[in-house]
C-alpha cells in the first residue's frame, strides 16, 4: 500500500464537516433560516480541519498561506459579527482582499505548474467591465472596490496555473463575488435567489482551492 493513502483517506475524511455545514449554509439561506447567520461562521473554521491534517506536507509554507487565506476569509465571513463599531463592507473588502493576497502568492510561487493561459485575459476584461457597469454605483468605495477586483481576478488568473481543482474553484470564487457586488451596489436588479448563490459558488470555490492545493502538495511529495 502506497504510503500516501493513509493521508488521502484522512483527507476526505476531514473535508465532510465542511461539505455538510456548506449544505446546511446554503439550505438555510434559500429558506430564510435563522441559522443562516451562524452557521456562516462555520465555514472557515471547518475548512481549516483538512489543512491542519496535512500539516506534514512540505513546503511549510504553504500551509501556511492556506491557513492565512481560511482565517483572513473567516475575518471577511464576520466582519460585521467580530466588529459590529465597525464599518462592515470596508472590513470585508479588506481581510478579503489580503486573503487574495496570500493566494496569489501561493499559486504563484507555490503551486503553479504551468505558463499563465492565454485565455487568463478574459479576467483583466472582467475587471474593466466591472469597473465599468459598477463603478457609477459604488460612490466613495470605487478605490477599494477597484483594488479589491484587481486582486480577486489576480487570484482566479494565477489560480489558472495550477491544478486543474484550483483553476475551478478560482472562477466559483469570481463568480461568487460577482454576483455578490451586484447584490450590494445594483440590488434592485438582483433577485432573492441570488443570495443562496453567492454563498454555493463561494463554498464551492474556496473548497476546491484547498483541495487542488493540498492534492498538488501531496502529489508532490509522494513524487
Amino acid at each position: 500500500m502506497p504510503r500516501s493513502t493513509p493521508l488521502r483517506t484522512l483527507l476526505s475524511w476531514a473535508f465532510l464537516p465542511y461539505i455538510a455545514m456548506s449544505i446546511i449554509h446554503v439550505a438555510a439561506l434559500a429558506i430564510g433560516s435563522d441559522i443562516a447567520n451562524p452557521t456562516k461562521l462555520w465555514l472557515m473554521p471547518l475548512l481549516a480541519i483538512p489543512v491542519l491534517v496535512s500539516l506534514r506536507l512540505r513546503p511549510v509554507v504553504a500551509i501556511a498561506l492556506l491557513l492565512a487565506a481560511i482565517a483572513l476569509s473567516w475575518l471577511g465571513d464576520g466582519a460585521g459579527a467580530f466588529f459590529p463599531d465597525g464599518p462592515e463592507l470596508p472590513l470585508m473588502l479588506l481581510f478579503f482582499g489580503l486573503a487574495h493576497v496570500a493566494y496569489i502568492v501561493l499559486f504563484a510561487r507555490v503551486l503553479r505548474v504551468r505558463r499563465m493561459p492565454w485565455w487568463a485575459l478574459v479576467y483583466a476584461a472582467w475587471w474593466v467591465g466591472m469597473i465599468i457597469v459598477l463603478g457609477p454605483h459604488t460612490g466613495s468605495l470605487l478605490p477599494a472596490v477597484a483594488a479589491y477586483g484587481l486582486v480577486l481576478g489576480g487570484t482566479a488568473a494565477f489560480a489558472a496555473r495550477c491544478h486543474p481543482l484550483v483553476v475551478t474553484g478560482g472562477v466559483f470564487f469570481l463568480i461568487s463575488d460577482t454576483v455578490l457586488a451586484f447584490r450590494l451596489f445594483m440590488s434592485d436588479m438582483m433577485p432573492d435567489w441570488t443570495s443562496p448563490l453567492v454563498m454555493l459558488t463561494y463554498t464551492l470555490g474556496q473548497g476546491l482551492i484547498v483541495a487542488g492545493a493540498l492534492v498538488a502538495l501531496r502529489t508532490r511529495s509522494v513524487a
